[in-house]
């Protein structure tokens, strides 16, 4: 897929903050002559003369007036990160410096970037396939080394090899039922349909391996949902000022001080989680405190983990119970906090509990005595938590994880067009409707790589790109 544009861009490729260094790229068949309206050098060069990958000292001027010294870099075409020729200028990293500068290259004719243009341009000139461009935007937003380690895979192509395989094997087998069917004479597939259900069975088998990497990708990518419950007073807030080393959260001797979800993110031991304080579980006449009620019972339904903060030195009564069927089918730690006073709840008396409550069935429960005040027990929670997630560590050695939701619906897609190949098989149906399901789940995994994406869906994926990039 190879694009040619007859417009030159230019973007900031840096922050937008007091800096080194700031970046104007600078691309299109016109940028070195763009470049050269506002570049000055001392020597007299003119950059639409020079080689690629050479870098040059010099001033830019905008109409007479000296902006700024810089260095620039000359990249030609092909051998660019959007396949064009490029001009990057390396300003000094003040925010009104940098501007002035890319007010000076759009007076000389570039056009401003769209947000993602660049990478929408390498993409299109065949420079990268869609899911090795969207691996670019996963790298800058990484938030964890586990996440940034994925992403660097994928933009290395670990997705789009895995999957190209995948379907060039069912492009093949699609070839021979096509071919059969145009050229009965020459070509038979009598017996052909068990050949195919076994090579049917092996690519969706690959798929579903990638399916179940899906979840633990996701997690990687967006950090663990971590909801803090309790009743009020229970040390909630002073939990999660103790995860983050900082007093975030206000905390008090007044019941229900914590009114609303206070989201926060910290990184465990190379896993982040996006931990959520909510309000304390009772039964409240204060309209604006059911509110908060509610709201953390909304959010601990499609939590990641619940982190259950008991006060061990009070009696449980039915606002725990409560609590203990939100867990039910969850990841969860119960904190038996303020083990440093007088304590009248035990672990043993917890899991009786827990077995009235129907969850005697959930091996995924832990329980552990901490003092949020007295900062004991976080090292214990750290480590459980890691060992809860990615079975304490994740291998990337020929590991691919899935993380993007959009390259899970595909392969979703994809498997349930395989399953419909197998099933034609089984009843004995046509031909030509195992060549049908079997361009579906083509189909469905070129969304992946972008080989069957319409112009607006691809347009929409880049449009979510950062500006410069």
């Amino acid at each position: 897929m190879t694009e040619k544009f007859e417009d030159t861009i230019a973007a900031i490729s840096t922050a937008m903050a007091p800096s080194g260094i700031g970046i104007v790229r600078i691309s299109g068949a016109e940028a070195p002559k763009i470049a050269d309206r506002v570049y000055r050098s001392n020597k007299g060069k003119r950059l639409a003369d020079q080689k690629g990958y050479t870098v040059h000292h010099g001033y830019i001027e905008d109409h007479g007036e000296r902006i700024d010294e810089v260095l620039v870099m000359v990249l030609r075409a092909p051998h660019s990160y959007t396949g064009e020729n490029t001009i990057e200028i390396d300003c000094h990293g003040g925010v009104l410096a940098t501007r002035k500068v890319l007010e000076a290259v759009l007076h000389a004719g570039a056009r401003p970037a769209e947000p993602g243009e660049f990478s929408k341009r390498a993409f299109l000139n065949g420079r990268m396939d869609l899911s090795q461009a969207e691996a670019v935007m996963d790298i800058i937003s990484a938030k964890n080394d586990y996440a940034l380690k994925s992403a660097q895979q994928q933009l290395a192509g670990s997705v789009s090899g895995e999957v190209r395989e995948i379907r060039g094997k069912l492009l093949y087998e699609t070839a021979r039922i096509e071919a059969a069917l145009d050229d009965p004479e020459h070509m038979s597939l009598d017996g052909y349909g068990e050949i195919l259900r076994k090579a049917v069975l092996q690519q969706r088998e690959k798929i579903q391996h990638l399916l179940m990497t899906a979840d633990s990708g996701r997690l990687m990518q967006e950090g663990i949902k971590t909801v803090i419950l309790g009743k009020p007073n229970a040390g909630k807030s002073s939990l999660l000022n103790l995860l983050l080393g900082e007093d975030r959260a206000i905390v008090t001797d007044i019941a229900g001080t914590t009114r609303d979800v206070l989201e926060e993110q910290i990184n465990i031991r190379g896993i982040t989680l996006r931990i959520l304080d909510t309000a304390g579980i009772r039964n409240a006449e204060d309209q604006i405190e059911k509110i908060g009620i509610n709201r953390a019972i909304d959010q601990a339904k499609d939590a990641d983990l619940i982190l259950y903060v008991a006060d061990s030195s009070v009696p449980l009564d039915e606002n725990d119970h409560e609590i203990m069927t939100l867990m039910k089918g969850k990841k969860a730690i119960i904190l038996l906090n303020k083990s440093d006073l007088e304590t009248v709840v035990t672990e043993d008396l917890i899991r009786r509990e827990m077995k009235n409550a129907g969850l005697q069935e959930n091996d995924e429960t832990v329980i552990l005595g901490i003092s949020a005040k007295n900062k004991q027990g976080l090292d214990q929670l750290e480590k459980q938590i890691e060992k809860m997630f990615f079975n304490g560590k994740i291998v990337f050695n020929d590991q691919i994880y899935i993380t993007n939701a959009r390259h899970k619906k595909a392969l979703e897609d994809a498997c349930e067009s395989l399953g419909y190949v197998i099933k034609s098989i089984d009843e004995q149906m046509p031909e030509d409707f195992w060549s049908i399901d079997l361009m579906g789940a083509i189909d469905a995994l070129g969304r992946i790589t972008g080989e069957t994406l319409g112009e607006d869906l691809v347009n929409e994926i880049f449009a979510k790109f950062c500006m410069g990039k």
